[in-house]
């Protein structure tokens, strides 16, 4: 395995050689120069894990190479080493972005010690700078799929909100609509995107541990709090804390996020002291919070702050025409995560994607995606490819049953613009669905619709 480089900068011939060797003994590969022009070249010319470098050397100092080099020696680790020391020119060399300060003579496994925090925090750093990369790609707007226009006006509203210094969204959608890929969206895609984003499930957790969880707790607070612990809260400032399923919250705790809210300060449990954060909330239901409202089950005024800027997703079944976009996507997905090669579904299996409700919504998709492809190697996924239930449509009642002439007659007109309303409402305004459900062609469903003034 191969070991770090390290570039040693260092004047005294004897000193470089001693420590060079030992380095070397190590396993780590070193560089060697003299002066600070030398240690600017190599910096720019090679790969260089870290730099031991000496304060003064025949061309320049080590704050004068510190400053040259700029900031990248933030993420550069730089071990000083002197036999000059001052406590200004350590703190001078730690503004400038120096790991760390080892006064002359020193010994060998000081050294040592210090190369190996150093790398290792260095290390820590990189691997947090791949992880927020990899999450500013998989939740970058560009991931976001659809047509529909209801769809595409929520996408141009979350790269408003991303761009904006709002501190309070409000995702409502039914259940696998995808509010939780939006709220890293609006995390990701913002000025917030390199500091944390918490998320916490209400509906998963008691009150009681949903409270710490959230605003932490102090040594004491209760028998099994030995030590203090911060909340996610103080742990998310400066970016985001996603809270899901806020309409689940109870009577108790919905009166502290309330003060939160308001005040953008709480205290620990079992604390006294307030505790000032700057976060962005954004809090996500499945449940109609306004009806909970008018049943009292909601606080009417927790209700209207999360709803600053709300954000409905309409569900699966209402934006049919995203389903082909919505397939690809997944199908591409699952090829680079499964090294496969499927190249799209069949025409049977996509109309039948397209006439199937959904309840799941684009959850279910990607499950139902996921599962085939782990199941089946084919190029294309085939009607028989899919589940039963995508696939098995209920057989058509005849009419009689369903219907009986009363007998002071009716207006036919008026039953067929019943039964219009009916199939639309069934199939949440899924014009296709709605004209399999009467027997039409979709052509001639639209002009029934206009017809009754119902589009």
């Amino acid at each position: 395995m191969a070991k770090e480089t390290i570039l040693l900068v260092e004047d005294e011939k004897l000193i470089r050689w001693s420590l060079a060797n030992r380095l070397s003994k190590e396993g780590y590969v070193v560089v060697e120069v003299d002066r600070g022009a030398d240690a600017l070249r190599s910096v720019e010319e090679r790969e260089v894990d870290l730099i031991l470098l000496d304060y003064r050397l025949p061309d320049m100092d080590g704050l004068q190479v510190l400053k040259a080099i700029g900031p990248k020696a933030r993420e550069l680790p730089v071990i000083m080493m002197t036999a000059y020391s001052t406590v200004e020119s350590a703190i001078e060399a730690m503004k400038l972005g120096a790991f760390d300060y080892l006064n002359k003579p020193f010994e060998m496994e000081e050294l040592l010690v210090a190369i190996q925090k150093a790398l290792e925090n260095t290390s820590l750093k990189r691997e947090l700078s791949r992880y927020r990369r990899a999450q500013e790609e998989r939740f970058g707007v560009s991931n976001l799929v659809g047509r529909n226009p209801r769809i595409v006006e929520v996408f141009e509203l979350v790269k408003k909100i991303a761009a904006s210094s709002a501190t309070t969204i409000l995702l409502q959608g039914e259940s696998g609509t995808g509010k939780d890929l939006l709220a890293n969206t609006i995390h990701y895609a913002s000025d917030r995107a390199k500091k944390p984003f918490m998320n916490l499930t209400c509906s998963a957790l008691p009150e009681s541990v949903l409270e710490q969880e959230l605003f932490g707790y102090e040594k004491g607070a209760f028998p099994e709090a030995k030590t203090g612990k911060k909340g996610l809260l103080e742990l998310a400032d400066g970016g985001t804390v996603f809270l899901d399923e806020v309409g689940d919250l109870g009577p108790n705790f919905q009166s502290k996020l309330l003060r939160f809210l308001e005040e953008r300060s709480f205290k620990r449990v079992g604390g006294t002291v307030d505790i000032h954060v700057d976060v962005r909330m954004v809090a996500a239901t499945s449940a109609n919070l306004e009806q909970a409202v008018t049943e009292g089950r909601y606080r009417k005024d927790l209700y209207y702050r999360l709803k600053v800027i709300p954000i409905y997703l309409p569900p699966l079944r209402e934006r049919p025409e995203d389903i082909p976009l919505l397939v690809k996507h997944f199908i591409d997905h699952f090829n680079r995560e499964f090294k496969k090669n499927t190249r799209g579904v069949t025409h049977s299996a996509m109309q039948a994607l397209m006439e199937y409700p959904w309840p799941g919504n684009i959850r279910e998709l990607k499950n139902l995606i996921e599962r085939v492809m782990i199941l089946e190697n084919k190029e294309m996924i085939d009607l028989s490819d899919l589940p039963r239930e995508i696939h098995a449509q209920e057989p058509h009642r005849p009419v009689e049953q369903a219907f009986v002439l009363p007998p002071g007659g009716v207006i036919l007109e008026d039953v067929e613009r019943s039964l219009l309303e009916q199939s639309l409402k069934r199939t949440g305004g899924n014009q296709t669905r709605a004209a399999k459900l009467l027997g039409l062609s979709r052509d001639t469903l639209r002009y029934r619709l206009k017809k009754f003034d119902l589009e």
